[in-house]
């Protein structure tokens, strides 16, 4: 008799049974991303605070920075920025130690899922090279700034580790810890006021 392969999907809130090895974008819905990434803790839960850094709320600061590093680019690229860390949702969070230890397979993992939710929201599968390390210079800065402000981290070890942002960049930001309801609400209606943007 043959073997049935393990089960790879999980059932998300929404309904959807969201296949992890093989996602189809008919099977994403902002709500479950929202609601994953407002439950899903950054820097391993090792922060300051009441309440968890959240991957949405983290989310929702690289959006914003990177609207300010790059105030011609479109709305279709901020949505992007917005979707950064979307796989998230369902594979969780790893610091990037981990990541590099685990390898490939983390990778490759993180790809397929990305895609279908570019695909899912009307994005290419892939980003073009010059925005993704866009986005990337605005993780950084966001990453050196929870770094130094909930993680811990002392400024010379933040500057080596992510590189010193400009002071005038981030003066009036704040890294915010509130309840993973606000955090999802704020991320369902930001998605909501950029996927409108792109279809302008």
């Amino acid at each position: 008799m043959p073997k049935h392969p393990p089960r790879a999907w999980q059932r998300m809130l929404s309904g959807r049974r969201l296949d992890l090895l093989d996602p189809t974008p008919v099977d994403i819905e902002v709500e479950d991303i929202a609601h994953g990434l407002a439950f899903v803790a950054r820097w391993n839960g090792q922060t300051r605070g009441d309440w968890p850094y959240s991957v949405a709320e983290h989310s929702l600061l690289v959006e914003d920075l990177f609207t300010r590093m790059n105030p011609a680019q479109p709305a279709k690229w901020r949505l992007a920025a917005l979707l950064h860390d979307a796989p998230e949702y369902v594979i969780g969070d790893m610091i990037s130690p981990v990541k590099a230890a685990v390898g490939a397979a983390y990778a490759d993992l993180d790809a397929r899922l990305a895609a279908a939710v570019h695909i899912r929201f009307g994005l290419p599968a892939a980003i073009p090279a010059p925005v993704k390390r866009a986005i990337k210079a605005a993780d950084r800065v966001s990453a050196w700034m929870e770094a130094v402000r909930i993680a811990g981290f002392a400024e010379p070890e933040a500057d080596r580790l992510f590189g010193r942002p400009s002071a005038a960049l981030i003066a009036d930001l704040e890294i915010r810890l509130r309840p993973p309801a606000l955090v999802r609400a704020d991320y369902l209606a930001r998605h909501a006021a950029l996927l409108a943007a792109c279809s302008q």
